[in-house]
């Protein structure tokens, strides 16, 4: 199920979607312009453009449904993180279920029968010759897969809906650079002065880890992009699992060639036509639910450009054609 995914966000797939994530850009841009918008509230405003993409690069003409199940999804998330660190006693929510549990089983079904509908009107479209094939979106993959002829490949319905749920979870906290990292241990190891014992989980801080001045220097938190010149290894000296924003090994996140693909299209872009600033109004205060979110918004100043200036057209083309050759 997981090359699916990897297959669905890589290579030509993903740069098939840019023309939509482009599309996504320009509806919100113009929607700044038709309002004379002087300040914006950044995080709900990339919060709807990260839906509008992602609903039509992976449900294609399924559009409207995509974005309802993203929105389930983002209420998913919060009731995650506000259990995360609750003690449940095992087995007691089949007797005794509270509100976010009776909230969090109406969600699974409705993100079930949402999943189910896309992906039996895709069939039926193929069936009724509507359609060539499934298509090269996610949601095409998936009842492609279903439908193989090889038995060791098929894959069941309920495989299906575990995955849309699962990785458009992921996508949804993949621009995140501090989120924990759930591994077990398989066999009794040693971590430091501490003996884990086998099948305990650890989650180690990429907060911590980010912001470890060892590793980082006495500088670690100050915004320094020159840091990474040299690439990743020599940042990290040598220690590439110290910057781990989309997670790592073979179980990172499937998304993040489309999120990093995203940021780029959104802020050379956005780049052509304002400047901005942080509004006197903002108040610096992160939360943690799933992903690191601003509890209180991200009010940003606009300043619209007066004078095009060749360079930032020269700034969007060229961030363009790099996507379109690398991928």
């Amino acid at each position: 199920m997981r090359k699916l995914a990897n297959h669905a966000f890589h290579g030509e797939n993903l740069k098939g979607m840019i023309p939509a994530m482009i599309d996504s850009v320009e509806a919100m841009l113009g929607r700044w312009k038709q309002n004379e918008m002087k300040e914006i509230e950044a995080f709900q405003e990339f919060k709807v453009l990260t839906s509008e993409i992602i609903s039509r690069t992976a449900f294609g003409s399924s559009y409207l449904e995509g974005k309802n199940l993203f929105d389930m999804l983002t209420k998913m998330a919060v009731i995650v993180a506000r259990n995360n660190f609750k003690v449940r006693i095992p087995g007691i929510k089949i007797f005794l279920k509270n509100q976010d549990d009776i909230e969090s089983d109406k969600l699974e079904r409705g993100m079930r029968d949402s999943i189910i509908k896309m992906i039996t009107a895709r069939e039926e479209e193929v069936l009724m010759g509507k359609l060539d094939n499934y298509g090269t979106d996610f949601l095409g993959l998936l009842p492609k897969a279903h439908h193989e002829t090889v038995l060791a490949k098929k894959i069941t319905i309920d495989d299906l809906i575990d995955e849309y749920e699962h990785d458009n979870l992921r996508i949804l906290t993949a621009i995140s650079s501090c989120f924990n990292i759930t591994r077990e241990v398989q066999k009794e190891a040693r971590l430091g002065k501490l003996i884990v014992p086998a099948k305990t989980e650890v989650s180690p801080s990429t907060q911590t880890l980010h912001h470890n001045p060892q590793i980082w220097g006495e500088d670690v938190h100050f915004f320094k992009t020159e840091r990474f010149a040299q690439g990743i290894a020599k940042a990290t000296k040598n220690d590439v699992d110290a910057f781990l924003p989309f997670g790592s090994g073979s179980r990172n996140c499937a998304g993040m060639n489309f999120a990093l693909t995203e940021i780029k299209i959104a802020f050379s872009m956005i780049l052509q036509h304002y400047r901005f600033t942080l509004s006197p109004t903002y108040l610096h205060s992160p939360v943690h639910i799933l992903t690191i979110c601003p509890q209180y918004g991200l009010q940003i100043m606009l300043q619209e450009l007066q004078i095009t200036d060749p360079g930032n057209n020269l700034l969007y083309n060229g961030a363009v054609r790099c996507l379109c050759s690398d991928g």
